[in-house]
């Protein structure tokens, strides 16, 4: 079965006023079906843009991504999206949520997007499964900070991905919120064997992964 993520000798360079800044600089990293990866590393390290190209959401100036076995680096757009469709989520710090749409619907509208079937049924359960069954019709302004990453979760989960980027998705969250959380994430993704990128500046959170690799100044170290 091939990796759910294959980076190889991955290298990004951005314009910048004082002239191109290397982000990565080639790394190298990969991610078995079912496996969990924390990335760790200081602010400004990469580890966001190390998300941004395994996701297929920014290009990368050389080296090759595969993405559940498809080589995407020189793919279009629409090809990106037909793959990640159901098959990539992503969680970040930020919730991301609609604040016109209840809870249900912000998980329900992206699962019929996507052309999923049965989608209020399976957008009840995810709910339910992360906490939130009777916070169905509350709109994200209703919600805690805790209870909206929970939403972002479930809208995550709902497809059934095979690799899940996480950025930072805690990162928002108190103490003991941010364990609930982060318990209740991988408690899912490790019962549906889904694959999972995490990055984050909690040592505590990483250590829940299987492997942790650190960025620093755009490479990456076991």
């Amino acid at each position: 079965m091939a990796e759910s993520l294959n980076l190889h000798d991955v290298r990004l360079t951005l314009p910048a006023q004082s002239g191109p800044v290397e982000i990565l600089k080639g790394v190298n990293l990969k991610v078995e079906p079912g496996e969990c990866v924390a990335v760790i590393g200081p602010s400004g390290s990469g580890k966001s843009s190390l998300i941004s190209i395994a996701a297929g959401l920014e290009r990368i100036t050389s080296g090759k991504v595969e993405l559940l076995g498809t080589d995407i680096t020189g793919m279009s757009e629409d090809a990106l999206a037909r793959l990640r469709r159901g098959r990539v989520s992503l969680i970040f710090q930020s919730y991301h949520l609609l604040p016109t749409m209840i809870a249900l619907d912000n998980v329900r509208v992206p699962l019929e997007i996507s052309g999923i079937e049965g989608v209020k049924d399976k957008a009840t359960k995810l709910l339910q499964e992360v906490g939130l069954g009777d916070r169905l019709d509350h709109y994200p302004g209703q919600l805690s900070g805790g209870e909206r990453q929970r939403v972002a979760v479930a809208r995550a989960l709902a497809s059934d991905p095979e690799i899940v980027f996480a950025d930072e998705p805690t990162g928002n969250l108190d103490g003991d919120t941010g364990t609930g959380v982060a318990d209740m994430l991988f408690d899912i993704v490790q019962k549906r064997k889904t694959a999972m990128v995490l990055v984050t500046h909690d040592r505590e959170l990483a250590k829940r992964a299987d492997r942790i690799v650190t960025m620093r100044n755009g490479n990456l170290e076991a």
